[in-house]
């Protein structure tokens, strides 16, 4: 397994983007030999660095139309539409690259005849790919003990995410009820006292890792039989820690607070808070100055459609519970919640303007969030502010909801483009899980990654309300 920003991902996953880079690569070089036929030319180092920046390019067209994403990508006919819709960015892309740097021009007809390489290779790359996830090629055998929702969640996680690395060798047990699961030299005795002969069956059934979701530890819990599993090389592993590494969130309707203290993970020393800071003022100032043409077209745009403020401005709630001043970009009309009261938005909201849907849909009306960022209020990256009023609601139904308030709300968040919009308690349940994954395990390379996935959310313009 490999280690990613908190998370473990099989191995094979990595050599699936590898493999995708040198067979781009590789269809430029193929490209260059049938145009060009000069295989001296080949020789110089050039047409590689040009090579390699097209499968760069290439790559990056093929993450933001989520290629990489086995769960959007199900069908080969949506694998063709987004594989053309990648390769006609990437070809606009290259025009202006060219445009600019005119030294990475590769040739004649050679781009052209490096998408057809490209395509085929794509899908017969994808589709060697699905056979080897079809047939559980190079899984990890995973035990995972208990009858709760925590285990029949990482059961459902996994059957889900097909691309995950485990398969699980056993049925979800039921603690209260006798159950056997027979192999062909040995038997599992699952009953209140214990899991008897585990580490013979786990052996028989090649199980490297045994996943401990028991919601009830007192008295029934299998010390014996774990402690042989793990003394013969077997891998031990909580069940909520197993859930963060496989989900990038937290579950934490099933969390005990003791696992929670004594986790690895929320550390906020001066120096990560100092360079967090200023990469939000530089950052800020400098996606300000980058949008300020939008930011006048967008104002005009306000102002003409409707009469009201240009702003909208709202009190959230901060780090530490401070309270400060939120600004948007108005798309409701004026004094949208006079007659309904504190709301969230929802589809088809009749109160957003015209103008409003617009801006919505491409998340301009954040822009003005920007300064909230420059002010110190909020960061680039974080928990989502939210009101008061929805606070003194959540906080007594949601576990651990008051933790979010530990770190500064941010304008975009990894549960923003892990789930997207929250129009409700059980929305705000799941955004938590998130969150609390972020705070526990937030770093500059965490805060990077959403802010990449920002941007492919924003052009595929998901959660919009």
């Amino acid at each position: 397994m490999l280690r990613l920003l908190k998370q473990y991902y099989p191995i094979r996953n990595a050599f699936f983007v590898l493999g995708d880079f040198f067979g781009i690569y590789c269809s430029v070089i193929l490209a260059s030999c049938a145009i060009l036929g000069d295989n001296q030319f080949l020789l110089g180092n050039i047409v590689h660095y040009k090579a390699i920046v097209i499968a760069l390019i290439f790559q990056i067209c093929l993450y933001y139309n989520e290629l990489y994403d086995l769960k959007e990508i199900d069908t080969y006919t949506e694998l063709s539409i987004r594989l053309c819709q990648s390769l006609g960015v990437a070809t606009i892309i290259f025009g202006f690259v060219y445009i600019i740097f005119r030294q990475l021009i590769i040739g004649r007809g050679v781009l052209i005849l490096s998408v057809g390489f490209v395509i085929l290779f794509t899908i017969a790359w994808r589709f060697a790919y699905n056979i080897v996830l079809a047939k559980g090629m190079f899984n990890q055998n995973i035990f995972v003990l208990g009858s709760g929702y925590l285990a029949a969640s990482i059961f459902n996680e996994i059957k889900a995410k097909k691309d995950c690395g485990y398969t699980v060798k056993n049925e979800i047990p039921d603690l209260q009820k006798q159950t056997k699961l027979v192999t062909e030299n040995s038997v599992l005795t699952i009953d209140g006292g214990g899991y008897h002969g585990l580490l013979e069956i786990a052996e028989s059934l090649d199980v490297s890792r045994i996943v401990v979701a028991i919601k009830e530890r007192r008295g029934s819990f299998p010390i014996d039989e774990l402690l042989n599993c793990r003394t013969a090389g077997i891998e031990i592993i909580d069940g909520n820690s197993f859930y963060e590494m496989l989900t990038g969130k937290i579950y934490v309707e099933q969390t005990n607070p003791g696992w929670l203290i004594f986790a690895d993970g929320f550390k906020k020393t001066g120096f990560q808070r100092f360079f967090k800071r200023i990469t939000d003022i530089v950052a800020a100032i400098a996606l300000l100055l980058l949008v300020l043409p939008i930011i006048v077209i967008t104002a005009i745009s306000i102002k003409l459609e409707s009469e009201g403020p240009l702003l909208f401005s709202q009190e959230r709630i901060g780090k530490n519970k401070k309270k400060y001043m939120l600004y948007k970009f108005r798309s409701m009309i004026p004094d949208a919640e006079s007659k309904t009261g504190p709301v969230w938005a929802q589809q088809n909201d009749d109160r957003i303007t015209r103008i409003g849907k617009f801006i919505r849909k491409w998340r301009i009306d954040e822009i003005p969030q920007l300064w909230n960022v420059l002010k110190g209020d909020m960061s680039f990256v974080g928990p989502r502010p939210e009101r008061e009023f929805f606070i003194n609601k959540l906080e007594t139904i949601i576990p651990f909801y008051k933790t979010r308030f530990t770190v500064k709300p941010g304008l975009t968040g990894w549960a923003q483009v892990n789930y997207g919009y929250g129009a409700d308690e059980a929305d705000a349940i799941q955004k938590l899980n998130y969150e609390l994954f972020y705070m526990k395990n937030m770093s500059f390379l965490i805060d990077l990654t959403v802010i990449a996935r920002t941007v492919s959310t924003v052009i595929f313009k998901k959660g919009v309300r």
